[in-house]
């Protein structure tokens, strides 16, 4: 006996999400409101390829044969290393320095795009994810910084979040540079400890302050048993750390400086601190930034993946990272900008009820009672004419001799209308228009097969040249329909 071929098993790769209809629609909404602030503050879209060389991504990455601890890569044809982007932000820092003779300074650009990170996955951590990024390269002064944070706390309620439902908090890596210079952290042989303490601080709303101070030690074992190396301070160096961020610590330098500037053109433009705050305890884990950073964090309640009631928290953020740009050019090219994390966003507006609720109608379904060549031809134009007048509309595909699967696809898709026309209704110049909601609500409310029969609810005929005038009318009867259900 012949044996049977294995069949292939199909499977999603962790860490990566097919996304449907609604999700589509609801990130297109989202990301057309965010360009709406983005293009009212005078920036312009870019776009660049989610591949980049690996050695233009950054220093993240480690010394290895492979390089693909973090992010995905392969080898090019002439040996070179290739990787899926990380972020927006270093494949711009590339494109400007590529263009910086044929590009205008001050620039100022946004752009959307999927990001990738080789990483463990798991709940609400994904591999592929979206983020949109705006950007100002080019403007050394802290008042671009600033308008980063005012435009930050206008998305936000663009997207509809009220005042006291976020907060866009700032603060200064001069000013934690300083504080970790105090404890004698300064120079390029501590990179790697900085950048170990820097994220330790960052985990400080997830772990709070105990949390932090664990990992500033030894280490942080969490519930499931895996341990996280700490930094290994010894306990002054830590209080000295925590007292900063729990804002108990002093400093003088040139990023408290630099604070007070933004925060009195925050007061001067009306921004109040019920919307953007200077808070110590803000990082942002990249080390690449150098001067102001800022996150936008959300603050009403959701119920985790545990059950748990949390504060949803940060969205996104970004802040001042005047290397990146000169590592390629060798010019001081100041730039700052921020990130959005497109699909955490969505999450948070439909938790607020935002987004998500679509008000894209299923197609209108002309239905195929005869298959001859001539009749195809008529639904088609069926179709075409209601498309004409800005309906959506389709002709069914399936086996056309089953007419209840006709029906039944239509029921299944949510179709609002169906039209039909058998051989004695075309010998008229005639069709039947059936109204599937009314039918639907109808079908509830009448029980009885024989009045059911006789009512024939929810189902006219109409002459062909009243097509679309009828359909028009039902179409605008459902959609009133909703908005007093949405009102009520």
């Amino acid at each position: 006996m012949a044996k049977k071929p294995n069949k292939l098993k199909a499977r999603l790769p962790r860490g990566f999400l097919d996304r449907s209809a609604d999700d589509i629609r609801a990130t297109d909404e989202m990301i057309g409101r965010i360009r709406a602030v983005y293009e009212k503050y005078g920036f312009d879209p870019v776009e660049t390829p989610a591949f980049e060389f690996t050695d233009c991504l950054g220093k993240f990455l480690p010394d290895t044969d492979r390089p693909n601890a973090g992010v995905f890569s392969v080898q090019d044809e002439d040996d070179q290393w290739m990787s899926l982007r990380y972020d927006l932000t270093a494949p711009l820092a590339r494109h400007v320095s590529e263009n910086i003779n044929e590009i205008q300074l001050p620039y100022r650009t946004y752009r959307a795009g999927w990001v990738f990170r080789n990483e463990k996955p798991g709940p609400g951590r994904f591999r592929q994810f979206m983020q949109f990024d705006a950007d100002t390269v080019g403007a050394p002064g802290v008042q671009a910084d600033a308008e980063m944070c005012m435009m930050f706390a206008d998305t936000m309620e663009a997207l509809g979040i009220a005042r006291g439902q976020y907060v866009i908090r700032v603060n200064n890596r001069k000013v934690l540079d300083g504080v970790l210079e105090s404890i004698g952290l300064g120079g390029e042989e501590n990179d790697e400890r900085r950048l170990t303490v820097l994220r330790a601080i960052d985990k400080l709303d997830k772990f709070g302050i105990e949390g932090v101070r664990l990992l500033l030690g030894e280490g942080r074992k969490d519930e499931s048993g895996d341990f996280t190396k700490g930094a290994g301070l010894d306990a002054s160096a830590i209080e000295k750390i925590t007292d900063f961020v729990s804002g108990t610590g002093s400093l003088e330098n040139d990023g408290i400086a630099e604070l007070n500037t933004m925060a009195a053109m925050f007061k001067a433009c009306g921004y109040e601190e019920d919307r953007i705050k200077i808070d110590p305890s803000v990082v942002r884990g990249l080390e690449y930034y150098t001067g102001p950073v800022y996150e936008a964090e959300l603050l009403f309640d959701v119920t985790n993946e545990k059950g748990e009631v949390v504060q949803f928290g940060s969205v996104g953020g970004g802040g001042r990272y005047d290397g990146l740009v000169k590592r390629f050019t060798g010019r001081d090219v100041p730039a700052t900008g921020f990130s959005m994390g497109v699909t955490r966003l969505m999450t948070a507006l439909k938790n607020l009820g935002k987004l998500g609720s679509s008000d894209v109608v299923a197609p209108v379904l002309v239905t195929v009672m005869d298959g001859d060549v001539d009749a195809l031809g008529r639904y088609q134009k069926m179709v075409q004419d209601l498309r004409s007048a800005g309906i959506r509309a389709e002709m069914y595909q399936g086996n056309w001799k089953k007419f209840g699967n006709q029906l039944k696809y239509a029921d299944r898709r949510n179709c609002p209308i169906a039209i039909i026309q058998g051989s004695d209704e075309r010998g008229v110049g005639e069709l039947q228009i059936k109204d599937l909601i009314e039918g639907k609500r109808l079908s509830e409310e009448i029980t009885d097969n024989i009045t059911w029969r006789e009512s024939r609810p929810a189902q006219i005929t109409v002459k062909e040249a009243d097509l679309v005038e009828t359909v028009r009318g039902l179409l605008d009867a459902q959609a009133d329909d909703r908005r007093r259900q949405s009102e009520g």
